[in-house]
């Protein structure tokens, strides 16, 4: 009976008929303004969220919220207020900084963890054992961490299907309904959701992305490579 519930939670699945009919509408707040966050913020925007975007300094923010259609937030804090989940879109060193500057702002919040660990040389992670994700959930123990989108390279979020068929969002955290939330989000942008399990399982997610991130830098590859995992994974065990 586990192993059936296991297999059904798997693939989180969005009809193609319900995605373009439903509308839309959660807020959310992106923090960062680099590749990632912008994509993701032009993605949100054009699936009908309400989006806001904060970044290192205004100009930056008006910048990337102009290009995606979204709004811009004069800090984090400003951002986080009102929304349905926050997005860190920055890199692995400011997560901390940001989480200390933000503290209870961030209690009952989702919070999104789109960040890789990487070194200098982009060659390895700088955790060991553990994943960014759990680091950042022993931080802020008031909000709950979803680690999703880290697997994905900013380039797919404007084409997030491959020959017919959607690119897959692993997301791994351990609040059933955070993920919903989180799952609802990617699925509007267009990917099939694949549910990893609790947050210890973020620590083969931030893997997959530096596996994904070396062979394109390796091989010289255009930075479109993005995961699908193929086979019988829905329906009753």
């Amino acid at each position: 009976m586990l192993t059936a519930q296991i297999v059904r939670r798997t693939v989180v699945e969005y009809s193609t008929s319900e995605s373009s009919e439903k509308e839309w509408d959660m807020r959310i707040a992106i923090l960062g303004a680099g590749n990632v966050g912008g994509a993701v913020a032009t993605a949100a925007v054009r699936a009908g969220h309400d989006v806001v975007v904060a970044a290192t300094s205004a100009e930056h923010a008006q910048k990337a919220a102009g290009s995606a259609g979204a709004s811009a937030a004069a800090s984090n804090a400003e951002a986080v207020q009102g929304a349905d989940l926050v997005l860190l879109a920055v890199p692995h060193a400011a997560v901390a900084g940001i989480a200390t500057e933000l503290g209870e702002a961030l209690t009952g919040k989702v919070l999104v963890d789109v960040t890789n660990p990487l070194n200098d040389t982009y060659s390895d992670l700088v955790t060991g054992g553990v994943s960014a994700a759990e680091q950042l959930q022993a931080q802020v123990t008031g909000a709950s961490v979803v680690k999703a989108f880290n697997t994905i390279l900013a380039s797919r979020h404007s084409n997030p299907v491959e020959s017919g068929a959607p690119l897959d969002a692993f997301i791994a955290g351990d609040d059933g309904a955070a993920k919903d939330k989180v799952a609802e989000l990617a699925s509007s942008l267009g990917y099939r959701v694949i549910d990893a399990g609790g947050l210890r399982m973020a620590r083969s997610l931030e893997e997959m992305a530096l596996l994904n991130i070396m062979l394109n830098a390796r091989n010289g590859w255009s930075w479109q490579s993005g995961w699908k995992l193929v086979g019988p994974v829905g329906g009753a065990a």
